[in-house]
């Protein structure tokens, strides 16, 4: 009786291996780093496991921090989705002319991504005390940013106008393909219907692509959130917000606390994480309407 042929053995497929410099990217830069920051949440000084970290975060001017730092966000993501809606929808339903829209598309991917000390520097450069538009309202109309307008690049405010940088350009990316996909065939009914402009922007669109937008609200949200080398860079120690009060604790000072912040960084990564969750639920909703 001739023996059977030997089993056939399993190879990983060859188009796997395009995945391995990821993978391991994402692990040294991304999980690794967050189960260090985890795991030095609940350990104190000689590495014990102790629930005090998490505590603490109600003690002193953390909690107020925290109510900054969320104010913002708020605040810059609602500015960023309602300007970054509005050029969408110039570019997308033919009120600016065509021409602007691939430059505009191009400038927004890079400013998206453009972030911490650059973006700090070039603010300070543009709206700080001697920036070019500080020293040009002073010089040419007597206008002094801080004193007449009682605007200032290191406050809250001034922080908040930073954000919107990389806030309106991300809302353009993400909101350009959800006001493609409203069909002109919605818009036609609506017309046959007898209804105004306005009527179908109320009952139809908005409606449609409300989780679009308040999936986007919540990214926006957790963007500004997480953004640290900027407010460090842009504000020091002059503002009370997270990412401030994370760096004075974990760089080491006397009074300094590295667990404490890995419990600040803690506390960051569950807020940003729950906002990334509602806007992936946000979107896929959005997607059934839109496909």
């Amino acid at each position: 009786m001739p023996d059977a042929p030997p089993a056939p053995r399993r190879r990983l497929p060859l188009t796997w291996l395009g995945l391995v410099p990821f993978a391991i990217f994402a692990f040294l830069f991304l999980i690794w780093p967050t189960l260090h920051i985890v795991i030095g949440a609940f350990q104190d000084r000689t590495g014990a496991f102790t629930l005090q970290n998490i505590r603490d975060l109600n003690t002193g001017t953390i909690p107020s921090s925290y109510w900054v730092s969320v104010k913002i966000s708020v605040a810059s993501a609602a500015l960023g989705c309602l300007i970054g809606f509005g050029m969408a929808a110039a570019v997308t339903f033919g009120a600016v002319p065509k021409w602007i829209r691939a430059p505009l598309m191009t400038f927004s991917g890079v400013a998206s991504n453009f972030a911490g000390v650059p973006l700090a520097f070039a603010f300070l450069a543009t709206f700080g005390p001697v920036g070019l538009v500080s020293v040009f309202l002073r010089t040419n109309f007597g206008i002094v940013l801080s004193r007449d307008l009682g605007f200032n690049i290191l406050s809250f405010w001034g922080l908040t106008v930073t954000y919107l940088f990389f806030q309106i350009p991300l809302m353009i990316l993400i909101i350009t393909p959800a006001l493609e996909g409203l069909k002109r065939e919605w818009r036609e009914a609506a017309e046959v219907l007898g209804a105004s402009v306005a009527q179908y922007w109320r009952m139809v669109a908005l409606p449609i692509l409300f989780p679009s937008l308040l999936g986007t609200f919540a990214l926006l949200f957790a963007n500004a959130f997480g953004a640290v080398a900027t407010a460090i860079a842009l504000t020091g120690s002059g503002l009370n917000i997270v990412p401030i009060q994370l760096f004075a604790q974990i760089r080491g000072d006397v009074l300094g606390n590295p667990n404490l912040g890995y419990a600040m960084a803690f506390g960051m990564i569950v807020v940003t994480a729950v906002a990334n969750v509602l806007y992936i639920w946000l979107r896929i909703r959005a997607e059934r309407w839109l496909k």
